[in-house]
């Protein structure tokens, strides 16, 4: 589905999971991606890197595995994801222009996906259009996010933020835009309606309290979302 020579709908990414059990479940349910966010600069990892190539050796046919890091070196992130062995690559922290036009450069082969994390306030929302015009030239798609001032993380945070912004970024992005920020079962239909995304992600929007995702939650979840997709495009 995440094609750099086609662009994508309706797409489903779950991500942070703890074991290949959890991954196949997420698939069993529907979803398209798998999120695996490695090397952190805020939240701890749920899992080890070994723990990570793991996983994505045991379901690759059945999920897409997405490593999502906070690098900002390209030969690092190119490093990185020739070690996970993965093809699509999701950059959640800030990058220099310079090393994601070198990324674009040296590792064509990847799926580069860039995030846009909007403030809580949303007063970034001019900032984020032009880190659009000036990146798309050297990414495949976006994915939004909110941005939680107490702790500085720019995502997990279960925070949503204003969605006209996102469906502004939408309207202005000549990719894809992948919606995420406090997404959940109940929210789901009602954001993809409003936003009108290429795709929705959640994290913990379908977790339990131990912290594992919940199947009920993963499946309730990715059927509300396949069926406001479906509801765009009839």
């Amino acid at each position: 589905m995440l094609n750099k020579h086609s662009k994508f709908n309706s797409l489903t990414q779950i991500a942070g999971v703890h074991d290949t059990q959890e991954t196949l479940m997420l698939a069993d349910c529907g979803v398209h991606c798998v999120g695996l966010p490695l090397r952190l600069p805020v939240n701890k990892e749920d899992i080890t890197e070994d723990e990570a190539r793991t996983i994505i050796r045991e379901t690759r046919n059945k999920i897409i595995p997405v490593c999502i890091t906070y690098l900002d070196h390209a030969e690092d992130i190119m490093q990185f994801c020739r070690e996970l062995d993965v093809a699509h690559v999701q950059l959640h922290g800030h990058i220099e222009l310079e090393e994601l036009q070198k990324l674009a450069r040296i590792a064509p082969h990847l799926y580069i996906i860039k995030s846009l994390v909007v403030q809580a306030d949303g007063s970034n929302k001019e900032a984020l259009l032009q880190a659009v015009t000036e990146t798309a030239p050297f990414v495949d798609a976006y994915i939004t996010d909110t941005h939680n001032p107490k702790n500085g993380a720019d995502g997990a945070t279960g925070l949503t933020h204003d969605w006209s912004i996102s469906a502004q970024l939408v309207q202005h992005s000549p990719h894809p835009v992948i919606l995420a920020g406090g997404l959940n079962p109940e929210n789901v239909a009602n954001a993809i309606r409003t936003v009108k995304p290429a795709g929705v992600d959640a994290h913990t929007g379908v977790e339990d309290s131990t912290g594992r995702k919940n199947k009920a939650l993963v499946c309730k979840f990715a059927s509300e979302a396949a069926k406001a997709f479906a509801e765009l495009t009839s």
